[in-house]
């Protein structure tokens, strides 16, 4: 039986790779003589390599060493595990790069921007108030950035509002300012009744008047104007004041109001009342046989104005009344119950009735005193007793014990036989 094409094929590459082994093995021997691979060490035989490091020969059978995948370090001496192999390895916020676990951020979003590291990828943005791409830059929002290029129609302005871009007409336009504004006006007919239209603008008509003067009306949007009371010049130039100062009045009128020259008596004083000038200062008055308030009203004197305002001390009352002359006075009078100097001072008394003092004491003049105090005889006793003085005449005396005591006389009785 003849051997078939493929296994004719296998047999040929044996052999070249016996050949090929033999020469490599006799190159190896000569290169090997100051490297790390020992003299007699072929390929990966013999382990060449270094600790958890993977051989792998190369072609003509050179030995190549390196770390596994997950592992670190020299091949030809020590490969160390890394952290990790992969991100499930890692924290959510951390990465798996070179088989250790790191901060996904690091270097990765632009300047300005924030990153937060989220299932282990760096995911960057740009803070409230900023814009732009947050991998390369963010930069500060600008407001009018809204404005540039206008939303709005002409002859308009474009302001921003709480961050809104707003649109309103110039000063002076009217219109939509959405699509376009116009002037105010071309003509008076297109201003109210009491404007008139310049510069295509509606102003009031009585912008027409001169300094100082009034405007008294409008008619046809035209002002109708005219000098104060006082002044004189033209009303659509100008209106002067009748004075600048007091010298410049007359006598009868010596101050100088507002432009105007006035008597300051005038509605100064009450009705009744005499007014005279010190200087320009009104001094008001009531007439000689007049009383009450100046600035208000003066009227004719009665008896009850004597007392007005009380003349008297406190706790005193006060009654129209006579002097020794008949002349009409005051006349203080103490209070009910009350003691004292009615023109400065009234005290309240100790009593108004005898039951409001002791059985021994009397009330006289408010007082609680002793009833017996002057009201007998010189000689007599006293006693007193509800209230009351009682008197007698002592033993041996006899008369009237509230006027006068005497000696009892005793006269000889004759005996008759």
């Amino acid at each position: 039986m003849l051997p078939q094409p493929s296994q004719l094929l296998g047999v040929a590459l044996l052999l070249l790779a016996l050949v090929c082994q033999s020469t490599v093995g006799k190159k190896l021997e000569k290169r090997c003589v100051n490297c790390s691979y020992p003299a007699q060490t072929y390929g990966c035989s013999g382990s060449p390599c270094g600790v958890n490091a993977i051989c792998q020969e190369a072609a003509g059978g050179r030995p190549v060493c390196s770390c596994p995948p997950g592992y670190s370090g020299n091949p030809l001496t020590h490969c160390n595990r890394g952290e990790c192999l992969d991100n499930v390895d890692c924290r959510g916020d951390l990465q798996c790069k070179d088989n250790r676990c790191v901060n996904p951020c690091v270097g990765a979003c632009g300047i300005g921007s924030n990153c937060e590291a989220r299932n282990h990828v760096a995911v960057c943005s740009c803070p409230a108030g900023y814009n732009g791409d947050p991998y390369t830059a963010c930069h500060l929002n600008d407001p009018e950035e809204q404005c540039h290029p206008s939303p709005c129609g002409i002859n308009t302005k474009c302001e921003i509002i709480n961050g809104v871009p707003t649109c309103s007409c110039l000063h002076g336009y009217l219109g939509n300012p959405l699509s376009g504004c116009r002037h105010e006006c071309e003509r008076d007919s297109d201003c109210g009744g009491r404007d008139m239209c310049s510069n295509f603008k509606c102003v009031p008509s009585c912008g027409q008047c001169g300094i100082g003067a009034n405007c008294k009306s409008v008619s046809n949007h035209r002002a109708v104007c005219e000098c104060p009371k006082g002044y004189i010049g033209s009303p659509y130039t100008e209106c002067r004041p009748e004075c600048y100062g007091d010298s410049d009045c007359p006598a009868g009128r010596p101050a100088c109001f507002y432009g105007i020259c006035k008597n300051t008596c005038d509605g100064a004083c009450g009705i009744g009342a005499d007014c005279n000038l010190r200087g320009l200062t009104p001094v008001c008055s009531c007439p000689r046989d007049m009383t009450g308030d100046p600035f208000v009203r003066c009227r004719p004197f009665t008896k009850e104005d004597l007392c007005e305002p009380n003349p008297c001390g406190t706790n005193a009352i006060c009654v129209p009344g006579h002097d020794n002359t008949g002349r009409e006075r005051p006349v203080c009078n103490c209070l009910p119950g009350h003691t004292g100097n009615p023109l400065s001072h009234c005290s309240r008394g100790e009593c108004l009735s005898n039951n409001e003092c002791p059985d021994h004491r009397a009330c006289i003049n408010y007082q609680c005193v002793d009833p017996c105090i002057g009201k007998c005889a010189t000689g007599a006793s006293c006693q007193a007793k509800a209230h009351l003085a009682v008197c007698r005449c002592p033993q041996g005396q006899t008369g009237d014990a509230l006027v006068s005591c005497r000696q009892a006389r005793t006269f000889p009785v004759a005996k008759y036989h």
